[in-house]
C-alpha cells in the first residue's frame, strides 16, 4: 500500500454558519397591544398611563394601524429577507417580559408582552431569545417564571438570565447540521441601566450580570465560556452594555471586546441597549458589533432624538467560518419602522444609513458598500484584517 493510500483523505471545508442577529426586539407596551391578545394597557409611567397612548402617537405620526393583527405582522418585509438569506440561526435581544403579571417594579418604564400574543416571535423563526438586559425583569420574578415557561413552551432557546445563577450563565446550544455546534452566552453590563439587584444567585432568579468590562469582568466570560466549550464549537458573546444614544466607544467597551477575542477565542461579539446603529468593528478578523438598534419599538411619535434615525432598523448577517470562527462575509439590510412594522425604506435613508456606519466603522477597520439587493455589504478591503 502507497503512502498516499494510506493517508487520510482530507475532509471538505465546512461551509459558513449564517446568523441573522438584531438589536432590542420591543414587542411589548404599544406593540402588544395591537396584536390579537394584548394585556391590560394600563402603565406606570410619568409620560403615559396606558400602551394604548403609544398606539395613538404612532398613528398621529404615520397613520393608522390595523387591531388584533396576526403574529408576522410586525415583522413586515424581515420575512422577505429571512427567505432570500436562509439564516442558520435566528437571535433576537428580546427586551420585553412576557407575562400579564402585574407586579411591576418602579423603574419608570415597565414592557410586557401577553403570552398568548408571543406567538409573533415563531412567525420569525426565531431561535434564540437572548434575556440579559435592563426590561426582563421588569415585571418581577414572576414576570421572568412566566417569560421563561412561555420561550420553552414555544421551543425558542434562551441566554442570560434564569432560575438561579447557574441557569442564567448557561449559553443556548444551538447545533447547526453539518456545521457544528453554536453557543451564545448573554450578559447584561450595568453601563446599560440594568440594576445590579437583578443578578441572578444561587438562590434567586435574575440576568448574568456583569458588574464591569474590565479585566476581571473579561475574566469571569472566558471562565463561563470554557466550562460549557467543546472542541470546534463556534462562540458568539451577546452583551447589553452603554447608554440609549450616542456614538461613542468607551476605550474599556474595546479593550473588553479584543480580550474576548483573543483570549477566550470568541468568535463574534454581539452588542446592543443602544437605540440607533452604532460603530461596528473587526478585530482580528472577528467581528465586533458595538450597538446593533432597536429592530421593533413602540417609538414612532416620540420626538427629541430624530437625528440619530431610530426609525432606521437593521438586519445583520454575518458568515462566520466554523473552521477557523472568522468572520467570511457580513450583509446588513436596512429597514424602517412604520406603523409597528418593519417595511422597507427609501434609497436615500439607505444611503444616509451607509455613510453612517462607513463615519462610524472606518477608525475600526470596517466599511459598507451598497449591494444590488438594497443592502449593505462590508467592502471587500476590509476582510481579512
Amino acid at each position: 500500500m502507497s503512502a498516499a493510500e494510506q493517508s487520510p483523505s482530507p475532509q471538505p471545508p465546512r461551509p459558513a454558519v449564517r446568523l441573522f442577529l438584531c438589536g432590542d426586539v420591543m414587542t411589548g407596551r404599544g406593540v402588544d397591544q395591537v396584536l390579537k391578545h394584548p394585556c391590560d394597557p394600563r402603565l406606570h409611567e410619568a409620560y403615559a398611563h396606558s400602551a394604548l397612548d403609544y398606539v395613538r402617537l404612532t398613528e398621529t405620526a404615520n397613520g393608522p394601524i390595523p387591531r388584533s393583527v396576526g403574529p408576522a405582522y410586525v415583522w413586515g418585509v424581515a420575512l422577505d429577507e429571512l427567505t432570500r438569506m436562509q439564516p442558520d440561526v435566528r437571535i433576537v435581544n428580546l427586551e420585553t417580559s412576557i407575562t400579564r403579571c402585574d407586579d411591576y417594579l418602579p423603574k419608570g418604564i415597565n414592557y410586557r408582552m401577553s403570552p398568548e400574543n408571543a406567538d409573533c416571535l415563531t412567525a420569525a423563526g426565531i431561535d434564540c431569545c437572548l434575556l440579559a438586559n435592563n426590561h426582563v425583569l421588569d415585571w418581577g420574578y414572576r414576570g421572568l417564571h412566566d417569560t421563561l415557561a412561555t420561550l420553552w413552551r414555544l421551543n425558542i432557546s434562551t441566554a442570560g438570565a434564569g432560575r438561579n445563577a447557574e441557569d442564567a450563565e448557561r449559553p443556548a446550544v444551538l447545533p447547526i447540521s453539518g456545521k457544528g455546534r453554536l453557543l451564545i452566552f448573554s450578559f447584561a453590563a450595568v453601563t446599560s441601566g440594568t440594576p445590579r439587584s437583578w443578578a441572578a444567585t444561587q438562590h434567586r432568579p435574575g440576568v448574568n450580570l456583569l458588574g464591569s468590562l474590565s479585566e476581571s469582568g473579561a475574566a469571569i466570560v472566558r471562565e463561563q465560556i470554557e466550562r460549557f466549550r467543546q472542541p470546534h464549537d463556534l462562540i458568539v458573546v451577546s452583551v447589553h452594555w452603554g447608554p440609549n444614544w450616542g456614538y461613542d466607544i468607551p476605550d474599556e467597551q474595546r479593550r473588553f471586546a479584543h480580550a474576548l477575542i483573543e483570549e477566550a477565542g470568541v468568535s463574534l461579539i454581539h452588542g446592543h441597549s443602544s437605540h440607533h446603529a452604532k460603530a461596528i468593528e473587526i478585530h482580528r478578523n472577528r467581528l465586533v458589533l458595538h450597538g446593533c438598534c432597536d429592530f421593533l419599538n413602540d417609538y414612532e411619535g416620540i420626538q427629541g432624538y430624530e437625528n440619530y434615525r431610530d426609525d432606521l432598523a437593521l438586519m445583520y448577517f454575518p458568515d462566520v467560518d466554523p473552521t477557523t470562527g472568522d468572520l467570511a462575509r457580513l450583509e446588513i439590510v436596512p429597514l424602517q419602522i412604520r406603523r409597528f412594522r418593519l417595511s422597507r425604506p427609501s434609497a436615500k435613508d439607505v444611503d444616509w444609513m451607509r455613510q453612517t456606519l462607513n463615519r462610524e466603522s472606518r477608525p475600526f477597520g470596517a466599511a459598507f458598500v451598497p449591494t444590488h439587493e438594497g443592502s449593505l455589504a462590508l467592502s471587500p478591503s476590509m476582510t481579512g484584517r
